[in-house]
């Protein structure tokens, strides 16, 4: 193709790009729009979807009860919920200042931002193209070898041999330029290039014009993980706007919107910025940088400044435009890695994926030895496990899931039915794995008691702000006229719509720091009444999970040739003989141990080890004599059941509420629950009223998942529910 043709071919494909973001943007205006009130009335933790935040504060290596603490300021108006936690100034310290930023409260940040970013930025360049219908954009190294853009920016192997990339064409600190160091492309290597989804991948020559090293400019590390950012979270974008010296957009840059393969957001971004890199607080890719969405007429058209349809030879500066799109970093590497490549090529794509390389100025993970973030679990044959999520995936014939908040390097979290053999021999355990483990759940006790600190300096309950969240809540839902049915449907229509976000069992993050405190700010077993600090209770359990991920590695590595139920008989084993000093008011076995019903709030319970294992899976039970019995500490079991010293109203509270939110889920069996024992829930619910302890626990759930327990807001309802239709 001559060059003519190629440049004009360039301006159609650009001027294509500028009208398919237009109409994405136009087509989703909206849902931007309810972000935008969104964000305005509650804040990033609601504007995306619960997934998402959830993976987003996981990756940050905390949980919804420290990001609802630290979002609430002194003099801001509960939005409803009396467990709404307001820090005053004095509790803002470094160890929270992550978090504020991610919320949009403080502005306050390290110093080492800055140094983190004059360190990635190194690995972003000026690339050049020559000749008739050349011009700049921006690339960056995401490989010792390769530099990514636009394909907008160099469309064909042709137009990328006649380019060149400047590293450090910038300013100094004494406001004088550096000397830039300018390297050839050569597409011959490598040159892979998608139009659909904007980007072009092609080999940097490994010496610039000077002799320059290209490794000294290192490369950022790209990875599929998701979690690196929600709609409402700031992001920077490094660029060399009109082909100037490098400059960045720096945090006034909001996304207001995440598509399947596209993220919005508005920022100061210039011609010339094409093929950027977009990051988010902690510098790592989320999106290249692609396309202003222009302001355009009724037919789509893109407009100028001065109002008439834009054509490309009036030159991006004359643009109209409304906001900014990026290509997610995450469909790149879907695609990258889809691409059919043999021999030199596919060994230099696959760097891309590949990070176990000593680290270079500019980059921002750690080195992980296998594709797409995978790391090899200790001590096996260095068959790569991948990750998904921040867990890990090894091919053994059997399903576990386990989970932490903070991923590990190598951890054994997600084992699947295997599409290949097992490993015939079983390797020898890593010594390099325990570190790991600890490492993980220490930082895992650290950010619990941080949630703790924050929670013990708001109010304990604000009954004012509750009764107007429950009148709030309840709204559309009438007592139906007497038809029990009818508001037994409305309930559990609510309960599950407003169940969002849905946290995982992890009873360390949220039930001890804050969700099951009493008003002395201590824990009290819901059998026993024995009282625990929360320190105590959530170090405790941070040791038994210690425990349980280092057995399970054992167990990956000793059983990696036995049959799947040998392996679960001996992971049965483990999960019976280190429970956590929480209770399921429903027991877990009844419903396969499975989310969200596993980790929510509204039926657990502080509850220690003795009183957890002593009450097992028995149904509760009233027995007629309890009260002179011999009983232990926990209460009264029998075959026939079990009744609590303690909490029988609270129990029952949680237990008509798992109910209701999860009909016929329980209940089809003898040691369930039948229908012949809710007279029993009735009896207890009735004889013990909600005190101010259940009321904070509900305010403080539905702060953190959303919905509420009917139960404890309207006692009276009890009887007029018709509970029939709960079960099977």
């Amino acid at each position: 193709m001559a060059t003519a043709e190629l440049a004009s071919q360039r301006e159609s494909d650009h001027l294509s790009q500028l009208t398919m973001a237009a109409a994405r943007y136009e087509n989703r205006t909206e849902r931007r729009e309810r972000n935008r009130a969104v964000l305005e009335t509650r804040g990033p933790l609601y504007a995306d979807t619960p997934e998402r935040v959830e993976k987003r504060l996981a990756r940050l290596g905390t949980d919804w009860a420290m990001a609802r603490a630290i979002e609430r300021t002194p003099t801001e108006p509960a939005s409803g919920a009396g467990s709404t936690l307001r820090l005053p100034p004095e509790a803002v310290t470094s160890e929270v200042l992550g978090l504020e930023r991610l919320i949009g409260r403080n502005n306050l940040t390290p110093v080492a931002f800055l140094e983190e970013g004059v360190q990635v930025s190194r690995s972003v360049g000026r690339i050049t193209i020559s000749g008739p219908g050349g011009g700049h954009g921006t690339g960056f190294m995401v490989s010792p070898s390769l530099l990514l853009t636009n394909n907008h920016v160099l469309p064909s192997a042709q137009e990328a041999d006649r380019s060149k990339v400047a590293f450090a064409f910038q300013d100094g600190v004494d406001g004088g330029p550096l000397v830039p160091a300018v390297f050839p492309l050569e597409p011959l290597r490598l040159f892979v290039t998608d139009r659909a989804l904007d980007f072009s991948l092609v080999a940097v020559a490994p010496r610039g014009a000077q002799g320059e090293a290209l490794s000294s400019f290192g490369r950022l590390v790209l990875s599929q993980a998701q979690g690196k950012v929600v709609i409402g979270e700031y992001v920077n974008i490094v660029q060399h706007p009109r082909g100037e010296p490098k400059q960045i957009a720096l945090r006034e840059n909001q996304v207001v919107d995440l598509l399947d393969r596209f993220l919005h957001y508005e920022s100061d971004t210039r011609e010339g910025s094409s093929g950027s890199a977009v990051f988010n607080d902690q510098w790592e890719v989320v999106a290249l940088h692609h396309s202003a969405v222009p302001k355009t007429d009724t037919e789509g058209r893109p407009l100028s400044v001065d109002g008439t349809v834009w054509r490309p030879e009036m030159g991006e500066q004359q643009l109209a435009w409304r906001a900014n799109e990026g290509v997610r970093i995450s469909r790149v590497l879907e695609a990258l890695h889809a691409v059919p490549l043999t021999g030199e090529a596919a060994r230099l794509r696959d760097e891309v994926f590949t990070t176990g390389l000593a680290p270079s100025p500019g980059e921002s993970a750690p080195p992980m030895p296998f594709p797409f973030g995978t790391s090899a679990l200790p001590g096996t044959n260095g068959s790569p496990a991948q990750a998904v999520d921040g867990a890990a995936r090894l091919t053994i014939p059997l399903r576990i899931t386990l989970g932490l908040d903070t991923p590990l390097s190598s951890p054994a979290a997600l084992i699947t039915s295997p599409a290949t053999p097992p490993p015939t021999a079983a390797p020898q355990p890593s010594p390099a794995g325990r570190p790991d483990i600890v490492s993980a759940v220490e930082k895992d006790v650290d950010a619990a008691l941080t949630s703790h600190r924050l929670a013990q300096r708001g109010p304990y309950y604000d009954r004012t702000a509750d009764i107007a969240a429950r009148d709030a809540y309840y709204a559309d839902v009438g007592t139906g006229d007497g038809d029990g049915d009818a508001l037994r449907r409305a309930l559990t229509g609510l309960l599950t719509e407003t169940h969002g976000p849905r946290p995982r069992y992890k009873p360390m993050s949220m039930v001890y720091p804050w969700v099951d405190l009493h008003k002395d700010g201590r824990l009290r077993s819901i059998y026993s009444g024995k009282d625990f600090s929360a320190e105590e209770l959530i170090r405790a359990d941070a040791a038994v999970a210690e425990a349980r991920l280092a057995r399970v590695q054992e167990l990956l590595l000793r059983e990696s040739t036995a049959g799947p139920a040998e392996f679960e008989a001996e992971f049965d084993a483990l999960e019976a003989s280190m429970p956590f000093n929480c209770e399921h008011v429903v027991p877990q076995s009844w419903f396969a141990k499975k989310e969200p019903m596993r980790g929510d709030l509204h039926h657990l319970f502080a509850c220690e080890v003795g009183c957890n294992s002593f009450r097992g899976n028995f149904p509760y039970f009233d027995f007629p004599d309890f009260d002179e019995a011999v009983r232990e500490d926990c209460g009264m079991r029998e075959d026939v059941g079990f009744e609590p010293e303690e909490g029988r109203g609270a129990v029952a509270r949680a237990t008509l509420y798992f109910l209701l939110r999860y009909p016929g889920q329980v209940g089809d069996a003898a040691r369930e629950f039948p229908e012949d024992r809710l007279p029993l829930l009735l009896k207890w619910h009735e004889g013990e009223a909600v005190s101010e302890y259940e009321l904070h626990r509900n305010a403080a759930v539905a702060e953190i998942q959303g919905n509420r327990n009917p139960l404890i807001d309207h006692p009276e309802w009890a009887r007029a529910i018709d509970f029939t239709g709960v079960w099977p």
